[in-house]
């Protein structure tokens, strides 16, 4: 299991749900230190920032005394900055193996053209990043819509076969041990027309080769069309808890305007994404 955790809290409804209802479940699964940060974002706050940041950091500490007593290890940090930026530092810094972070779905335009946290989080750092993918409900109410108890029983797991697949296979790795009917899938969609069935069977081969690197329970499909929608569908389909995917590097500004298969599923799946940089 990853040992060392970042959460990074906002203290808003949906990341303080997160942190005491699914974080505690990680711990309980192996997980041993947990990181809590809150960054005092500068680019709004301003001039108001450092009488900000002691307030915060009283209230950071009040939360870690919390946590503490629910028998957690916790270390509180309280950050001055850019969020995605300063989050990233520390989990570099501190050198952690997963960073968590709740989303609550936010509009088509806003996640691709201005961003929340979650996903400039997500594009600059090279450390795992959970997203817990919060559903919106009627009268301000959430969900999410998988029990952390469970979120490791029933992965899926996409797969290119580039360098960027040995990364992911070496993550899977850490939470092998917890899976109970996991999936690992390729999607062709790439070769002429006449080329699909050798792509498929190459595809095939690959994945049983992948197979043999991770224990636990895991089978594995080929799909046909876009990588993204063969995706999230089949994680539906299959009734995933969790969508396990690499990110690979790319410009800022080529992933705005041209988008990834990352991209897309880390804005449009309605389950937990496990993303795994591949720099």
């Amino acid at each position: 299991m990853f040992r060392k955790v970042l959460y990074p809290t906002d203290f808003s409804d949906v990341s303080l749900h997160a942190l005491r209802e699914c974080v505690p479940k990680l711990f309980s699964m192996g997980a041993e230190k947990l990181y809590l940060v809150h960054v005092v974002d500068i680019t709004v706050v301003e001039f108001e920032a450092f009488e900000l940041e002691e307030i915060y950091r009283e209230k950071l500490e009040k939360l870690a005394e919390e946590l503490q007593e629910g028998g957690l290890d916790v270390i509180p940090i309280v950050r001055l900055g850019i969020p995605s930026v300063e989050i990233a530092d520390v989990a570099e810094g501190e050198d952690v193996d997963l960073i968590v972070i709740p989303n609550l779905g936010e509009s088509v335009w806003r996640v691709a053209f201005v961003g929340s946290t979650a996903t400039n989080l997500a594009r600059s750092t090279k450390r795992p990043v959970l997203i817990l993918k919060y559903l919106s409900k009627d009268e301000g109410k959430f969900e999410l819509p998988v029990d952390c108890a469970e979120l490791f029983k029933r992965p899926l797991v996409a797969l290119d076969f580039s360098k960027c697949s040995v990364k992911i296979l070496s993550s899977v790795k850490a939470f092998e041990n917890l899976v109970e009917d996991g999936l690992l899938i390729h999607s062709v969609d790439y070769g002429r027309v006449d080329d699909l069935e050798h792509n498929i069977q190459i595809a095939k081969q690959n994945l049983e080769k992948s197979l043999r690197g991770i224990k636990g329970s895991f089978g594995y499909e080929v799909l046909v069309g876009a990588a993204s929608q063969a995706i999230i569908g089949t994680a539906i389909a299959k009734r995933s808890t969790l969508v396990v995917i690499g990110k690979k590097g790319r410009s800022f500004i080529k992933d705005l305007l041209l988008g990834s298969t990352a991209e897309r599923v880390m804005r449009d799946s309605k389950l937990p994404v496990l993303l795994i940089p591949c720099d």
